[in-house]
């Protein structure tokens, strides 16, 4: 996969303009089955400039990504750090702590995407953060969607006994159950040493107390053999298919596999079918102080479905209840967005994080080439550090996303541009949004600052200077998050000094 390199990372959003649609400005257009009539790529500049690829050749224009919604990192980050510790760098992906807090985009009517490009300039000289953001419609917890078909696959081996794991799993899928339609199905598999389908595919509508005593009655047993759990839970969703109903895959784990196949290449080689010819997608919970979070962001990421991390009941609630139907419906699949900048103006970039979703440019259009699935009231964001060229101004970056209608599979674009004129305002003078994506970004930057491989972002502030800015914005936003935000900087501050 062709990874694009410029300098900096970079991250935040703001003011700027909001373009959706076809060029500049249209609805969606879609396509008559997989690339034919394909909308043309984002037109580049004709030079190329000096923007890069990984090869040093002076023709990485583009930049081309799966989209992903995974927020696990950012909640497991601040769990770690509400107790004192410090976490590895190589869990703290920066698009998941971005994607951790909502942002302030157009959203569209129907399935698919809006397309929001806008930026700002950093306090380091002629470098920018440029803000793509994607968003699909509203959520309507109260209004119509396909009935849901969930496989629960709940990990219950002895690590899952300490206090917020099983315990906080039990409580989150009654939430969870009390909260589907009569006419939505629910199936348990449970895992330990071996795995067991507790309760074949059952319809809600009458049969509701059975699922929750199934619920309630699990226990810690002994060693994890989360490859035969995954296994079985889709051979337990296959039989319990639903044609015209969401098939989803609910894994519940602390992701500490110790037995058995712990590869999640494998692991997802032998459901294969299951994922590819019935569009069964995988839901990833992660609980637990210490949890396996590379092996459940790859089988997530490859399992076409994202991961969450829940620390407690606020999280589960937040997660089973006030996300649910994010979680168990569909807008989009195999969503991928390119980014072409224009090297009359741009000196060099760089895709901040999405390091395990880059796509190749030339696989943009190709449909069998996976995307990332993302359902109502998501919004995805991806940010860029940008160097534009002194004295240059005019078209900056087009974005464009591509995804598959998820009933019908047939495929749809939209796009939307950015001038240089957009980026007068500073980051910190923009809008509360960007400065909210920014303070996530140089926070997640900070706690890769060990990573011997990490490059600072341009116009990084210390952390005190970087918490004064999530306090002020707590305020102004009264939103909770942004406060909890704050309050890990403030936690980080003591061990990083």
């Amino acid at each position: 996969m062709k990874r694009l390199r410029g300098a900096l990372l970079s991250l935040t959003a703001a003011g700027g303009l909001l373009l959706t649609g076809c060029s500049a400005g249209g609805a969606d257009s879609s396509v008559d089955g997989p690339n034919r009539g394909a909308l043309p790529a984002p037109a580049p500049a004709q030079s190329q400039g000096s923007t890069t690829d990984d090869s040093g050749s002076p023709s990485g224009h583009l930049s081309t990504f799966a989209l992903d919604v995974d927020t696990a990192s950012y909640g497991y980050a601040r769990r770690q750090l509400g107790e004192g510790r410090r976490p590895e760098p190589s869990t703290v992906r920066p698009e998941e702590f971005v994607n951790s807090f909502r942002q302030d985009y157009r959203r569209p009517d129907g399935n698919g995407f809006s397309v929001t490009v806008d930026g700002a300039r950093t306090d380091k000289a002629d470098w920018s953060l440029v803000r793509v953001g994607l968003a699909t419609r509203e959520a309507d917890p109260e209004g119509e969607r396909p009935p849901a078909a969930l496989t629960f696959v709940v990990d219950v081996s002895g690590s899952m006994a300490e206090p917020g794991r099983l315990d906080l799993a039990r409580k989150s899928l009654d939430t969870m159950t009390d909260r589907l339609r009569d006419d939505d199905s629910v199936a348990l598999v449970t895992f330990s040493e071996e795995a067991e389908t507790v309760l074949p595919m059952t319809r809600l509508g009458g049969h509701r107390r059975e699922v929750h005593d199934a619920i309630d009655g699990l226990e810690a047993d002994s060693s994890t053999d989360l490859g035969a759990g995954v296994e079985t839970g889709y051979a337990t969703a296959v039989e319990g298919l639903r044609e015209g109903a969401t098939n989803r895959v609910v894994l519940i784990s602390d992701g500490l596999a110790n037995d058995g196949d712990t590869d999640p290449d494998s692991i997802l080689e032998r459901i294969a079918t299951a994922r590819r010819e019935h569009g069964i997608t995988l839901f990833g919970v992660g609980v637990g102080s210490d949890y396996g979070d590379a092996l459940m962001e790859r089988l997530a990421d490859k399992g076409d479905g994202h991961t969450a991390y829940v620390s407690d009941t606020d999280d589960a609630r937040k997660v089973f209840v006030e996300q649910l139907p994010q979680n168990i419906e569909l807008a989009a699949r195999d969503a991928k967005a390119q980014v072409a900048f224009d090297p009359a103006t741009v000196a060099e970039f760089r895709l901040v994080g999405y390091d395990d979703r880059r796509v190749a440019d030339d696989d943009f259009r190709d449909d069998h080439v996976d995307g990332g699935e993302v359902g109502p009231g998501h919004t995805v964001t991806a940010l860029y550090a940008v160097r534009t060229r002194p004295g240059h101004d005019g078209h900056l970056a087009t974005a464009t996303v591509r995804w598959l209608d998820p009933a019908t599979r047939a495929p749809h674009e939209a796009t939307g541009d950015l001038e240089t004129g957009t980026l007068r305002t500073s980051v910190w003078s923009a809008g509360p949004r960007f400065q909210v994506t920014a303070v996530a970004a140089y926070f997640a930057d900070a706690l890769r600052s060990t990573d011997p491989d990490s490059t600072p972002l341009p116009g990084a502030p210390d952390l005190g200077t970087l918490h004064r800015h999530a306090a002020a914005l707590a305020r102004t936003t009264e939103d909770p998050a942004v406060r909890q935000l704050a309050q890990a900087i403030e936690e980080a501050g003591y061990g990083l000094g």
